[in-house]
Order: structure tokens, then C-alpha cells, then sequence
């Protein structure tokens, strides 16, 4: 123990640090980030990744593209499938045996197919013959106004101008129903493509759950929880989706098909009345833009049989029915089935008729609405405390809007 008078021992001094020198290249890497301003240096962290991103997407689009003979009647399978599942599993847990109620869907849908195909024939066939004839009518009555006109028009002119129409339709029609498909063999193709529908569409019935287990084999071991809870939901929003989209189909076909039916009744006729309403259901499947062109069709039906008049009436009756869809039923209905803000629509609509036509469009709104909804549950992390998503979980609740009470 020291004394009180005795000097505090000092610190040993420290040996200086060995200075390490940092290499040329590392230095110069160094300067070169710090000279990058940080905005730039995410940007381009963000560029990169968006371009892997979208190269991704180019190439499964190219290769859906390449093998759209298969991919068309497996998307189809998914459609049908996406409608029939509940249903064979309602029958199930009711007391039905398995095969017979997969029998049951899978007879359902041929006999569907099959009765909606004859009738539209059959009416097509009886009335086809009238409406040409009625429709070459209607065209010379067309040129001699036109010719009477103060337009000055020569039958020449308008016959360049009829001709130049019918070509642009014929090109823009075949641009987005042929896709390459050729002409010659087009019924073989839909021919095996409804038999490959059917098919697969018949083993997602029996096996459904074994077939997405094994496609889940696939990914690692540590994803797999993500990429099941990821395949529930996307399956969910695709069967909430086809149902809705069944039923805005249905009242478009009504709406529709009983305005012309009415016209019919108090201007002496109206035909094709069947074919119309199938076709707008159908069409009603391409969200916004096939009640459209399907509408067009019976706007010109009745201008050809009936006159300007009832054409105008309905035309007002397809408005109001597009009305009804786009503003009751699109935003309540099928905006809280899929969760796509109706822009998203549209454009998912357009981008999908430009890239693989009318089979593109078709399935474009289906695809976006699965994709938003599998890539939001893995990108918020619901698979770690819901493994399992119900309906509730990937639909939104039918809000009504309420007026504000003044005062």
C-alpha cells in the first residue's frame, strides 16, 4: 500500500497501432460510392431488381405465348375448376360419394357446353339466311341516302369506303382471334383443347390438393409454408371471382337479351334473341370491354330488322345495362372479390388482348387478381400466423355508400 506523500504511479504509455493500409482498390471503390449521391445509389438497387423482375414475367409470358394450345385449356380447367370445386365438396360433406358427385360436375359442365353450343347453332342457322338479306337491304338503302346526300358521294366512293372498312374489321377481328392459329386446323385445336380441359379439369376434381401438394415439392423446404398459405388464397380470390363474374354474366345475358326480347314484342319481331343473350354472357366474362362488343351486335340486329328507332332504344337499354354493371356491380361485387381497383381492370383487360388476344383478355383479370393476392400474403408475412386464409381474408366487405345527413 503506498503512502499519501508518494507520487500516483503513471500509465504504462501505449504502443501505437501498426497502421494497416488499405488497399488501392477498396479505397477507390470507397470514394467512388461516397460520390454517388444516396437517392441514386437506391435507384439503381431498385432498377436492377426491377429488370430481373420483368425479364421473369417477359419470359413465362413468351413461353405461355409458345405453348398457348396447352396453356389456353389449362387456364379454362382452372376457370372451371374454380366453379365446380365448392359445389363437388357441398355434395361431399353431404352424404355423396366422391366419384359420383365429380361425375356429376364434370357431366354438368359437357351438358352445359354442349346444350348452349346447340341452341346457339341451331337459332344461328335459321336465322342467319334473313339477317344477310335483311343487312344487304339495309346497305342499299344506306347508299342511296348517302348518294341523295348533299354530300356529293359517287357509288364509287362509297363502295371504297365500305371496302376499307370491312378490311380494317376483317384484320383487327383476325388479329385478335387467329394468333396464329391456322384457319385450316382451327377445329382440331378446339377439339383437343376442350378435351384437354375436360381432363384436366376432371383430375383437379378427384386430386386436387395432391396435385398443388406436389407442385409445393418444388420449392425449398424453409417456403413451403408460404407458397401453400400463397396457393389458398390465390384459389379462393379465383373461385370468389368466377362466381361473381357468373353472376354479373347472367344479369348483362337478362338485362339484355329481355330488352330485345320487349323491342321485339312492340316493333313486330326481333330475332336472334337466344344467340344475343348467350353471346353476352360469354362476352361478359372479358370484364368492361365484351358486354360492349356483345351489346354492339344487338344494336345492329335491331337497326337491320327494326329500323333507326328501336336501334336507338337499344342502344339506350345496352347503356343502362353497362350502366348498372359498371357502376353498381363492377365496384360492389367484383371489386370485393378481387381487390383490383377498377383502372387495374381495364388495363390488365388491354395489355392481355395486345399480347395473346381475345384468350388474353379473357384471363387477364383473373390472373392480376390471383397474383395481387398471393404476392400481398407472402409480401406481409400472413403465412407465419395464418397459415390457412379463409374467404374473409383475400375479399373485402360490400360497402354501400351513404349520403351525409346535412346540417
Amino acid at each position: 500500500m503506498a503512502r499519501a506523500d508518494e507520487p500516483a504511479a503513471r500509465p504504462a504509455p501505449r504502443k501505437p497501432r501498426a497502421h494497416v493500409a488499405t488497399p488501392p482498390a477498396a479505397s477507390a471503390a470507397a470514394t467512388a460510392d461516397e460520390l454517388v449521391p444516396p437517392a441514386m445509389r437506391i435507384a439503381a438497387a431498385w432498377s436492377w431488381r426491377i429488370l430481373v423482375v420483368a425479364a421473369v414475367v417477359a419470359l413465362v409470358g413468351f413461353v405461355i405465348v409458345q405453348l398457348r394450345l396447352v396453356a389456353i385449356p389449362f387456364f379454362v380447367a382452372l376457370l372451371l375448376a374454380a366453379l365446380l370445386v365448392p359445389f363437388s365438396n357441398w355434395l361431399q360433406r353431404h352424404g355423396w360419394p366422391k366419384w359420383l358427385a365429380v361425375a356429376v360436375n364434370e357431366l354438368a359442365v359437357i351438358a352445359v357446353v354442349a346444350g348452349l353450343i346447340t341452341v346457339v347453332v341451331i337459332q344461328v342457322r335459321s336465322g342467319f339466311p334473313d339477317l344477310q338479306k335483311q343487312t344487304l337491304a339495309k346497305y342499299e338503302e344506306l347508299k342511296d341516302f348517302l348518294l341523295a346526300s348533299p354530300l356529293h358521294l359517287t357509288e364509287t366512293d362509297i363502295e371504297n369506303y365500305f371496302d376499307g372498312l370491312v378490311t380494317s374489321i376483317s384484320e383487327d377481328t383476325s388479329a385478335l382471334v387467329e394468333q396464329g392459329f391456322d384457319l385450316a386446323s382451327l377445329g382440331g385445336h378446339i377439339l383437343a383443347g376442350t378435351l384437354l380441359a375436360l381432363f384436366v379439369t376432371l383430375f383437379i376434381l378427384i386430386d386436387g390438393r395432391g396435385i398443388w401438394n406436389w407442385v409445393v415439392k418444388v420449392f425449398p423446404m424453409r417456403a413451403r409454408p408460404a407458397i401453400i398459405g400463397a396457393g389458398e388464397a390465390g384459389w379462393l380470390t379465383l373461385s370468389t371471382f368466377v362466381r361473381v363474374q357468373i353472376f354479373v354474366a347472367a344479369i348483362d345475358a337478362v338485362g339484355i337479351g329481355l330488352g330485345a326480347f320487349i323491342l321485339g314484342l312492340f316493333y313486330g319481331g326481333f330475332p336472334l334473341v337466344i344467340p344475343i343473350a348467350i353471346a353476352v354472357f360469354l362476352a361478359s366474362f372479358i370484364p368492361v370491354v365484351g358486354a360492349v362488343v356483345s351489346g354492339g351486335l344487338a344494336v345492329f340486329v335491331a337497326l337491320v330488322y327494326l329500323g333507326p328507332v328501336p336501334a336507338l332504344i337499344m342502344l339506350g337499354i345496352v347503356i343502362l345495362v353497362q350502366q348498372l354493371e359498371g357502376h353498381v356491380l363492377q365496384p360492389l361485387l367484383v371489386g370485393a372479390a378481387v381487390k383490383v381497383h377498377p383502372v387495374a381492370v381495364v388495363l390488365a383487360v388491354a395489355t392481355g388482348g395486345f399480347v395473346a388476344g381475345i384468350p388474353g383478355a379473357l384471363f387477364a383479370v383473373p390472373l392480376v387478381a390471383v397474383l395481387n393476392v398471393m404476392i400481398g400474403y407472402i409480401g406481409r408475412g400472413e403465412w407465419r400466423t395464418n397459415p390457412h386464409p379463409s374467404v374473409a381474408d383475400v375479399t373485402s366487405p360490400i360497402v354501400v355508400p351513404r349520403r351525409r345527413r346535412e346540417g
